[in-house]
């Protein structure tokens, strides 16, 4: 009927939960210095779950999040290294099939559109990781982008590669027409009109926010979907400085039945990328991939 394309789900989350350490503002890179090789099992799940996309572990890989914790932020080359190359080997042993996303996640912090950084001064933090990634990966994914001036220093920091630009924003928890910002999500238009990103998607949000934001996206037109979360809400603890994920809670009513039906709601209008983010792990993949093929879509 449909080609989709299946993302992955949640990385960080399932690293933490494999590792069982202790949350961290940076439990993801922790991960990867504390336990080698974690990450490409994640990927290889995801794979075997029937994800085609898999996303670079490389979320909070900045050097100002390294910064606030104390790490030399010069460590960040050699853990963008270390994410690809455990993405490319859990590739090589899915038979070379699949892609990779390179992840380039918010600077500073997360849901936090309360911390401006100018345009053109988060271009060349972007610019720095695409230029590092450029030549490994497929497709770059600007995640959880929670506002406009967010969004163009992303966009104006990707623009120097020739791959791929997929642009991911997150909504508010209860009204998936707003940005976290508080901004409309519509007002997007001109900076899309402006870039011209290859696909728009909603990430990190709450479902039910995820299916009222899919019209505004069609009419962007432009190729669009969504990847959402499995928490309650994003609590006012998280909206610290120096957040852990422990404080969020995650949703008991979101079964893998559950996340598929709201997924195949988004298809309905008009998706062609889905997969699932914090929380949303490879069971739940491996039920859309089910249905996906069930329902005759062919996954691309």
């Amino acid at each position: 009927m449909t080609q989709i394309t299946l993302l992955d789900g949640s990385i960080g989350q399932e690293l933490m939960k494999r590792s069982g350490d202790r949350p961290t503002t940076i439990w993801s890179i922790q991960v990867m210095m504390d336990h080698p090789g974690m990450v490409q099992e994640v990927h290889e799940e995801y794979f075997r779950a029937g994800a085609i996309i898999a996303t670079t572990n490389t979320y909070c890989v900045h050097r100002d999040r390294l910064e606030k914790v104390d790490l030399d932020p010069d460590l960040m080359p050699g853990l963008v290294d270390v994410a690809l190359t455990e993405a490319e080997t859990a590739r090589a042993g899915n038979a070379g099939r699949g892609r990779l996303a390179g992840s380039l996640g918010p600077l500073e912090a997360t849901y936090r559109p309360d911390i401006r950084i100018p345009p053109e001064m988060a271009a060349p933090r972007y610019a720095e990781l695409v230029t590092l990634m450029k030549d490994r990966v497929d497709l770059f994914l600007i995640e959880t982008v929670a506002s406009l001036e967010h969004a163009e220093g992303a966009l104006r920091g990707a623009k120097g590669t020739d791959k791929p630009i997929w642009l991911a924003m997150t909504v508010d928890d209860d009204d998936g027409t707003k940005l976290r910002s508080g901004e409309a999500l519509r007002d997007l238009k001109p900076l899309i009109d402006r870039y011209r990103p290859d696909a728009v998607l909603v990430n990190c949000s709450r479902p039910e926010s995820v299916s009222m934001s899919m019209g505004i996206l069609k009419g962007f037109g432009l190729p669009f979907g969504a990847y959402a979360n499995g928490f309650t809400r994003i609590s006012e603890g998280f909206l610290q400085d120096k957040p852990t994920v422990d404080a969020l809670e995650a949703r008991v009513d979101l079964s893998p039945l559950a996340y598929a039906e709201f997924v195949q709601g988004w298809i309905a209008q008009g998706a062609t990328i889905v997969g699932g983010c914090c929380e949303v792990g490879p069971d739940h993949i491996e039920e859309l991939a089910r249905q996906l093929a069930g329902a005759g879509h062919e996954i691309v």
